[in-house]
């Protein structure tokens, strides 16, 4: 017969009472469980019942044992990321630096471990503050006024990056790392700053005075052992109080004036000198040129004089004679005026050649201007020499 049939008690086989009965009561779920327990561990249960074996408690106590010694060990086991260094440290002391990767050590309380990112770049500020809230920075006189060589005062501003080079060191060798950076860079700026001139430090310094404090700060954090490694410093700004700003300003004015006038003088220099060298060139070539001319024609007088005397030792009357005549022709050549001497007179005459060529132009000018059947042919008018010489052997017949 079924057990929800008529007459079947109406048991339910899955360990229910019934239909209309309700759900477990918790505080009898909680009792049996509390007798498990109590009987795996040897004790009674909360029903008065005998004590289990003493077999099976021992084996529940050893599996809790195991299992806890376990899970102790397994915890010893730590990962180092890529970039990161583990410093593991044996009752405070340090053992050992791992690289990035699975690693285990001792569990807890006898060693540690403290993981250091060795590749994020830090940054510390001397000098000013820099908060996201506000455009502008805000300065710290403390750290950024400084003394030049030349007893005047700057107002400078350092951001200076590092890294972790030596995690050991980082993290045993000194009580606050940026605390001490801080100061290190403040002093090898003040010291680097206090050896320049506030010109070079505004100007043209900058470069040479970043790298000054980056090696100078570098060599003070190595003294210490520090384990941190200045990896760039950038000068924000450099420039005079706020109290001589428009002095300052007036003088960055006057200093590029200056150089303005520098570069157009240096342009105008330019200019000049090229054009300078070129005539200076020119009158050494005119001049070179003058010195062969003046050679070649002495050579050729005494060639011609040497030439002269041969002759003249051969035939001196001749000579004389040729001689007397090229310097008439010479001076005569150079006037239109002829003087004819007649002999056994007083007076000379003179014929006014040149009024004669001239009339003789004047007459040709016409004449061309004439139709071409009244045009006559006119004298061809002759040469001075010739005639000259003409007139002078007249004289001579005259004077026989």
């Amino acid at each position: 017969m079924a057990w929800n049939e008529p007459g079947g008690s109406n048991r339910d086989p899955w360990g229910g009472q019934g239909r209309d009965q309700g759900p477990p009561d918790l505080d009898e779920v909680i009792r049996k469980l509390s007798d498990k327990f109590g009987g795996l561990f040897g004790g009674k249960g909360s029903g008065g019942g005998k004590r289990g074996p003493a077999r099976s408690g021992s084996a529940g106590i050893w599996v809790i044992v195991g299992i806890v010694l376990v899970g102790w060990i397994l915890s010893g086991i730590y990962i180092v990321d890529e970039g990161k260094r583990g410093v593991v440290l044996r009752f405070g002391r340090y053992v050992d630096t791992t690289m990035p990767g699975p690693h285990w050590r001792l569990p807890f309380p006898f060693e540690s471990h403290e993981v250091v990112d060795v590749e994020q770049r830090r940054a510390e500020e001397i000098g000013y503050r820099a908060s996201g809230s506000q455009s502008v920075a805000r300065s710290v006189p403390r750290e950024a006024l400084m003394l030049t060589q030349d007893e005047n005062i700057v107002d400078v501003r350092l951001n200076v990056q590092y890294q972790i080079q030596n995690p050991r060191d980082y993290l045993f060798n000194v009580v606050d790392p940026q605390a001490t950076l801080r100061q290190v860079i403040e002093s090898a700026t003040r010291e680097t700053i206090g050896k320049s001139t506030m010109d070079f430090v505004l100007t043209e310094g900058r470069s040479e005075i970043v790298a000054d404090i980056k090696e100078l700060g570098q060599a003070i954090l190595d003294r210490y052992e520090a384990g941190l490694l200045l990896t760039n410093v950038n000068l924000q700004d450099a420039q005079p109080p706020e109290d001589v700003q428009d002095a300052f300003i007036d003088a960055i004015k006057a200093r590029e004036d200056e150089q303005r006038l520098k570069n157009e003088a240096e342009a105008y220099r330019n200019e000049i000198l090229p054009k300078a060298r070129g005539q200076a060139a020119r009158r050494l070539e005119e001049s070179q040129a003058y010195k062969e001319q003046v050679i070649a024609k002495a050579e050729g007088e005494a060639s011609r004089f040497e030439q002269l005397l041969a002759e003249y030792q051969q035939a001196p009357a001749v000579t004389r004679e040729r001689l007397y005549l090229d310097a008439i022709e010479s001076v005569l050549s150079e006037t239109s005026k002829v003087m004819v001497d007649v002999p056994g007179g007083n007076s000379l005459f003179y014929l006014p050649l040149d009024k004669l060529i001239q009339q003789t132009g004047r007459n040709s000018d016409s004449r061309t201007n004439l139709p071409l059947a009244d045009q006559t042919p006119a004298m061809p008018v002759e040469d001075s020499d010739e005639a000259r010489f003409r007139d002078t052997r007249r004289g001579r017949e005259i004077r026989r």
